[in-house]
């Protein structure tokens, strides 16, 4: 679940950490609005999902109310990356001495959080990584130790920042991992982390994503649920629990677990189709279920055919079997189907579905077959 950079600041405000005063706006009145009560100058900040906000024009430097008017006309509207921008987040500009990097994510073949500092800040570091990886100072943390002030100190002094940025840096690295930690996050990410001119270190950028497995733990986690950007097929899908990430293609997707459905996409392109979706009904494939994804699926247009891709573990061929043709029951679907089911009591499964297999409803043996019969319906 990713947060927006103004959301990202206020979970990182929470922690202790400086940010910033600032405010989101969702019209060039409210941003305004903001940044006569904030006083100029302002940055006036597009607030999308994305990179390259700087480069595709969505970050400005307001001296003045009518800049901040003009630029908030400008922003609002903006396609980035295919991101339309909704809202800005208007904040009190800062001068700048010196630009860093900092983050955490979980380094999983270590089984250890992976914490990156940079004294090459302001820029992605991906490039920094290519042109000059000796500039990134790294430390792994184990989860049950946790990170200790002087580790954080010995990591500071191997990424050469300055004297004056030893201890706000010390300082906020420990608030950022405890964020980190106590968050539930997959990653948290500043950059900048910028020095100013009176030798105060500040937090300039938030980027945070949160596991959205976590949130039974975190009441206030639904705020940044509902603002997530969802299509039509993906809100659909959220309000009936599904896993769901719709595409461009014209097959559409059912699998029971996500490497499963990962692969499934694959299989899909491989033979020459093109997706319509990831789905992921993870361990349940009863009616309900089943008839909620094939719903979500047969709203979709653009969906000519869908391949139900089922390999049993815990969940029994013969329960995929059931809850197929009960859920085709309650629902009305336009494309033909195509299913593959192995594992746990596949024949007792197929069993049940052979006397219903028409031309709406086929069954293929293998992953790749199943993968060529829908790919072949849907051209």
């Amino acid at each position: 679940m990713d947060l927006f950079e103004y959301q990202g600041k206020q979970f990182f405000a929470q922690y202790g950490m400086p940010v910033s005063p600032g405010q989101v706006a969702f019209s060039v009145d409210e941003a305004v609005a903001v940044a006569e009560g904030l006083g100029t100058p302002v940055m006036v900040k597009a607030q999308v999902h994305t990179g390259g906000r700087g480069k595709a024009g969505g970050v400005k430097f307001a001296a003045d109310i009518d800049a901040v008017r003009e630029h908030a006309t400008n922003i609002l509207g903006l396609d980035i990356n295919g991101h339309i921008v909704k809202r800005v987040w208007i904040e009190k500009a800062s001068d700048i001495a010196e630009e860093y990097y900092a983050s955490f994510t979980l380094d999983r073949s270590a089984k250890k959080h992976l914490g990156m500092l940079s004294k090459e800040g302001g820029v992605e570091i991906e490039t920094v990584a290519e042109e000059n990886p000796d500039a990134i100072a790294k430390i792994w943390v184990d989860p049950v130790g946790g990170l200790s002030e002087e580790a954080t100190r010995e990591w500071v002094a191997a990424a050469n920042l300055p004297d004056a940025a030893v201890e706000g840096s010390v300082d906020i690295l420990q608030k950022l991992y405890t964020a980190y930690t106590e968050g539930d996050c997959d990653l948290v990410e500043i950059n900048p982390l910028i020095l100013t001119p009176e030798g105060k270190v500040h937090v300039l950028d938030a980027k945070v994503t949160l596991d959205s497995n976590s949130t039974f733990r975190h009441e206030n986690y639904e705020q940044y649920d509902e603002s997530q950007p969802r299509d039509e097929r993906e809100e659909a899908a959220h309000a009936k629990g599904l896993q769901y990430v719709g595409l461009d293609g014209s097959v559409g997707v059912i699998a029971n677990g996500a490497g499963l459905a990962m692969s499934t996409v694959d299989v899909v392109n491989q033979v020459g189709g093109s997706p319509a979706n990831f789905l992921d009904i993870g361990g349940g494939a009863n009616a309900d279920v089943m008839a909620g994804a094939l719903e979500v699926i047969n709203n979709d247009p653009a969906v000519k055919s869908i391949f139900i891709n089922i390999f049993g573990g815990i969940t029994r061929g013969e329960e995929v079997a059931n809850g197929i043709l009960e859920a085709m029951q309650r629902v009305t679907i336009d494309a033909p189907i195509v299913i593959r089911l192995d594992g746990t009591n596949a024949d007792e499964g197929r069993a049940i579905l052979a006397p219903n297999l028409n031309d709406k409803l086929m069954m293929e043996d293998t992953m790749l077959s199943a993968a060529e019969k829908a790919v072949e319906l849907a051209s």
